[in-house]
């Protein structure tokens, strides 16, 4: 039976945390800074936690 491999696209997004959910970074801060608020771009410094309906999609994607 040949191994599942991981989704390399995936595994440079997403890291999973303890509890079994998906942390990803925020989307539109690399570039065109300048003309977005401080408080967007100090907002989208964070991460967050990807929905319970897409992780079911990302256990296949990252099985290790």
């Amino acid at each position: 039976m040949p191994k599942m491999k991981t989704h390399s696209g995936a595994a440079k997004r997403f890291k999973k945390t303890g509890s079994g959910k998906y942390k990803r970074s925020r989307a539109n801060h690399s570039h065109i800074l300048e003309k977005k608020a401080p408080k967007r771009k100090r907002r989208l410094r964070k991460n967050s936690v990807v929905c319970a309906a897409e992780t079911k999609r990302l256990d296949k994607m990252l099985p290790y």
